[in-house]
């Protein structure tokens, strides 16, 4: 059996590694991202699970009792996008999505992409999608990417998969990207691109940026379309927690410690790398 071959997003000097959510009925959301995303459970701790695909983590679930609901306009998870490695998954998960009567909330062609969205049980922002080869992009002079959010033909789309068995999230699966919702756009960007190099790669879309390293249509999404001048998030909260930036290059993630050190932000060692919290309390790893 050959091995897949990783997507191109995760070629990239960094990459989003997994994603890390607070949630109230662990066995309920559990059960949706296994039966309806089909991630496998990797690992059971006393306070949560870890999913994934083909042994690789990419879900953390952690219940807390003291958590609260996130209220809609606390900066946090926007969603948390499902990079498939191909059409024909993304395909033969709609033809699964359908049977199960997943309810979805939208699907786009972002002319990079096409992308499915939907919420888990506690409303986290999933996204399904699949990218169109890299040679197929359009780059502008600047080094931007022509991006769009055009009508995704659904029907065509189911049409087209297989009528096989499906069998649970394909390998080479991962989390292509993630997308927050902060309280503002220029912050943002101070933090990920001035701070830890990441780079825009489309800011045409009002009220957002799309940050990525290395030419990938963004590895970071965030927005203030419900959370326009959120503050720092309360502990014990629903929803994201943190999440993980993971660097192919030692030297890069070096050099991105080093800006933040320069920058007099609070980091802490932990696992060959670092933690920290963003402008907005949202938890951030960086490890290579």
């Amino acid at each position: 059996m050959t091995e897949t071959a990783p997507s191109y997003a995760l070629t990239r000097p960094a990459y989003v590694g997994q994603s890390h959510l607070v949630v109230t009925d662990l066995p309920l959301v559990s059960r949706f991202y296994q039966d309806m995303l089909g991630l496998k459970v990797i690992e059971k701790t006393a306070s949560g699970e870890v999913l994934g695909v083909a042994g690789h983590p990419l879900l953390t679930l952690t219940t807390d009792r003291a958590a609260t609901r996130a209220p809609r306009t606390a900066a946090g998870l926007f969603h948390t996008a499902f990079l498939l490695p191909s059409r024909v998954e993304l395909a033969r998960w709609l033809r699964h999505a359908a049977q199960n009567n997943v309810v979805l909330e939208g699907a786009s062609d972002h002319i990079v992409s096409e992308a499915i969205y939907l919420s888990d049980p506690e409303g986290n922002g999933i996204e399904i999608y699949a990218d169109r080869p890299h040679g197929e992009w359009t780059f502008h002079d600047d080094g931007t990417v022509e991006m769009a959010t055009l009508r995704l033909d659904l029907q065509k789309l189911y049409e087209s998969a297989p009528q096989d068995r499906w069998d649970g999230m394909a390998e080479g699966s991962a989390i292509g990207h993630i997308h927050l919702q902060v309280g503002d756009v220029a912050e943002a960007n101070a933090f990920y691109r001035d701070v830890l190099g990441m780079k825009v790669m489309a800011a045409r879309y009002p009220g957002a940026t799309f940050l990525a390293t290395g030419g990938y249509h963004h590895h970071l999404g965030a927005n203030t379309w419900n959370s326009r001048g959120a503050g720092v998030r309360s502990e014990h909260m629903t929803g994201l927690s943190d999440y993980t930036l993971r660097f192919n290059d030692k030297a890069a993630l070096n050099k991105a410690v080093a800006a933040l050190e320069q920058h007099e932000i609070k980091t802490e060692k932990r696992d060959g790398g670092v933690s920290l919290r963003d402008p907005w309390g949202i938890g951030l790893n960086l490890i290579a």
